[in-house]
């Protein structure tokens, strides 16, 4: 069993302009995440549910002020970027980056060897590969394309996929992983998520807008959030209410108090 745990957390985001005030946006979140559970974390826009991935992710422009963030009772406050990936976190981007330069078999096999600790023998490694790139309906000939460069929208959200296949993290948290996607592409990228789950057991916190992404993936536990905390939890019937009402129930109670 893993867990995540984050209690009464506060982060600040700094402004481009860097004589500016940081601006506070997570005002006190509590969440707990574990092994085998699946928590959707919906919200309007601005509300600051990807400024809790990179918070725990560690993204420097982020800055934890007060509360907490532990994996099995570890710091992970305490810990680096990469330290928190060996430790079990991975974050697939709502907005993946490319790198030039840099192919996508040789940065997949590096980040493999930098979380088990070990680089993969070479034989086991690239039937691995080739099965996770099959299974995500990813043609071979993308594992010597630079990093994301040239991707499409669902080509660069599929070898976010293909990440946490090979990675095999503890934690999965999906920033809109979602967004971008035609029909057959979110077909595709929900059942690379639920084999996951199934083979993992990890736990999975799935940020999102929208419900069409939650017919595929069936969340245990869904959060509202809005104005940088968790205001509501329920379960999946709670992501119906959304479908049907939208979010006025609850940016209304925030704003009144």
């Amino acid at each position: 069993m893993t867990t995540l745990e984050i209690r009464d957390l506060h982060v600040d985001v700094a402004q481009s302009d860097s004589d500016a005030e940081p601006i506070h946006i997570l005002k006190g979140v509590d969440l707990t995440v574990s092994s085998d559970e699946t928590h959707a974390i919906m919200g309007p826009n601005g509300s600051g549910k990807s400024t809790l991935s990179y918070a725990i992710a560690g993204h420097p422009k982020y800055e934890v002020t007060s509360g907490s963030i532990t994996l099995d009772g570890e710091d992970v406050l305490e810990m680096s970027v990469d330290e928190r990936a060996r430790a079990g976190l991975f974050l697939a981007m709502q907005y993946p980056v490319e790198v030039p330069g840099v192919s996508m078999s040789n940065f997949l096999r590096t980040a493999a060897t930098a979380v088990r600790g070990e680089a993969p023998k070479l034989r086991h490694w690239v039937k691995e590969t080739k099965e996770a790139m099959t299974a995500l309906e990813i043609d071979p000939s993308f594992g010597e394309r630079s990093v994301n460069e040239g991707f499409s929208g669902g080509e660069k959200k599929r070898h976010e996929i293909l990440q946490l296949d090979l990675l095999k993290p503890k934690i999965a948290i999906l920033d809109e992983t979602d967004s971008g996607l035609d029909v057959d592409a979110l077909r595709v990228v929900s059942e690379g998520v639920n084999r996951y789950k199934a083979n993992e057991h990890g736990g999975i916190l799935l940020i999102t807008h929208y419900t069409r992404i939650l017919r595929y993936i069936k969340p245990d536990f869904v959060h509202v959030f809005v104005n940088g905390r968790v205001v509501e939890s329920g379960g999946p019937e709670l992501a119906d209410e959304l479908e049907d009402n939208g979010y006025v129930r609850f940016t209304s109670a925030a704003a009144a108090s």
